[in-house]
């Protein structure tokens, strides 16, 4: 009997199994994979919303917290597994200023340093590759950034020398229920119990039927990137344009994404969308037609219809917890979200009001959303 299972290894599975461990639980992490290698290794690692403005604010709190905590985190996880996480603050440059109005009130609600780069010059003065068809932006000079296989590797790292059990390749086919309580999973026939339970296993969340019978709204979108080998100190910041983004890493890899696709759990790529995203990059930076692209990949984001994830205790099924739907901002939100959740579960004041995030507030589904 463990004190708590939790079903799905990706970011927040793991930093919930690090967290509840350290607070003195039991704990055992299941995932029909290797952990951190879906929709947290194929991510981009930006800890911002794309446009925060157009968000609910209950995505802005969460990735703030994120934004706060982050570096401490990925201090503490370099130090126990000599992984670098690569926390940049890179700050993230936006290529026109037509939400100027919407920018500098969320901003000012929000506490951020938002600045107007009103001219050519500043535009490109601070991101000098820039194409120059671009004549006036925005700047968030304190938004990060992580490298998601590398923050993956080194939870999954930290989660193998701790003694948390883990049961990796291994698929729970359904919950265990008894009076109105969840009392374990299955593993085909097998049967493991648990005092409590807590879902985090992001698109696949909304194939259990619990999930169906409290409207708990996940689906998969897939999401395709590729990544360019560029040399280091080519890009300085974090570009958006027109929904799409290059991030620079460490060592001048420069990736570039992504696509909103609803096509269930397929996760194909497709010469189409290379195209796309390459004629994208070019013209957001020009220097990159002279940089070959080395990678093209997609990864699976759990869907939810605003945008905000569910996160709480199932109305009808006590000691059964959800952690999920955070669309396209897990790593993101994914570190307030778990402070959160096991605040509520560990019977501490909540880093963050959790109403919000409630399993039976009604979603709103947004345009993005379709």
């Amino acid at each position: 009997m463990k004190d708590v299972i939790i079903v799905g290894g990706g970011i927040i599975g793991m930093l919930t199994a690090r967290t509840l461990h350290e607070a003195g639980l039991d704990v055992m992490l299941i995932d029909q994979g290797e952990l951190g290698t879906e929709s947290t290794w194929a991510g981009g690692g930006i800890l911002s919303p794309l446009y925060p403005w157009n968000y609910h604010p209950a995505i802005t709190l969460l990735s703030q917290y994120g934004q706060q905590h982050y570096p401490a985190l990925c201090q503490k996880l370099q130090a126990v597994t000599d992984v670098d996480p690569q926390w940049i603050r890179s700050g993230l440059v936006f290529t026109d200023d037509r939400e100027l109005a919407a920018a500098q009130a969320w901003a000012q609600q929000f506490g951020y340093d938002l600045q107007h780069l009103a001219t050519p010059e500043a535009l490109h003065e601070c991101e000098p590759q820039l194409a120059p068809e671009f004549r006036s932006g925005l700047f968030l000079p304190e938004i990060a950034q992580m490298r998601n296989p590398r923050i993956a590797h080194a939870l999954r790292t930290s989660l193998r020398l701790s003694p948390i059990t883990l049961m990796e390749f291994t698929r729970v086919t359904r919950l265990e229920t008894s009076d109105g309580r969840v009392t374990g999973v299955y593993l085909g026939d097998q049967v493991l119990k648990a005092r409590k339970v807590i879902l985090t296993s992001g698109a696949w969340t909304g194939l259990f039927p619990e999930m169906e019978a409290a409207n708990v709204n996940i689906r998969p979108v897939l999401g395709q990137m590729i990544l360019f080998r560029g040399k280091r100190g080519l890009l300085k910041r974090i570009v958006l344009h027109e929904g799409r983004y290059l991030i620079p890493r460490n060592d001048g890899r420069i990736l570039c994404g992504s696509t909103l696709e609803m096509n269930d759990f397929d996760k194909h790529t497709t010469d189409a969308v290379h195209d796309e995203l390459q004629t994208t990059a070019y013209r957001m930076m020009p220097a990159l037609r002279d940089v070959p692209v080395l990678n093209h990949w997609s990864g699976l984001r759990p869907g939810s219809p605003d945008g905000v994830p569910y996160i709480g205790e199932h109305p009808d099924i006590a000691g059964l917890y959800v952690n999920s739907g955070h669309y396209r901002y897990g790593v993101t939100m994914g570190l307030g979200s778990v402070q959160m959740l096991t605040d509520v579960m560990l019977g501490n004041s909540p880093c963050i009001d959790p109403t919000p995030y409630r399993l039976d507030v009604v979603r709103t589904p947004t345009a993005e959303w379709g």
